[in-house]
């Protein structure tokens, strides 16, 4: 694993654990903005990238949405052969509901946290 993906696992580790508590609650729809916000700080990563898109087609199972579903796969696809080329589009909420290619900003917030994972630790 990369340093970048250990630097960064606590953040978006996070995300998912408030995911998996709205979805328990019902929200699924904070559920998802949580998967996305995790997508967005892990996309750099291959592992993160992979399992959160992977997370995003369990959400889409649990929600019996075939769009999300198809969606899913081809990005777990894509993200397992394309991460580590650099060939994902920065800032992509990774959903179905956007086109996987599109560029999007980033939270400053967001972007603040990729940053400091970005910094080798000694």
């Amino acid at each position: 694993m990369s340093q970048f993906s250990k630097n960064i696992a606590p953040y978006v580790n996070d995300e998912i654990i408030k995911a998996t508590q709205a979805q328990k609650l019902g929200d699924f729809a904070t559920a998802f903005t949580h998967l996305e916000n995790a997508h967005v700080l892990g996309q750099e990563s291959t592992y993160w990238h992979v399992k959160v898109h992977y997370l995003m087609m369990l959400w889409g199972i649990r929600q019996a949405n075939v769009g999300e579903i198809f969606g899913q796969l081809l990005r777990i696809i894509g993200a397992a052969l394309l991460t580590a080329i650099k060939g994902v589009p920065v800032g992509n909420t990774g959903g179905s509901n956007v086109s996987p290619l599109k560029v999007m900003p980033i939270k400053p917030e967001h972007a603040e946290l990729i940053a400091k994972a970005k910094v080798t630790r000694k």
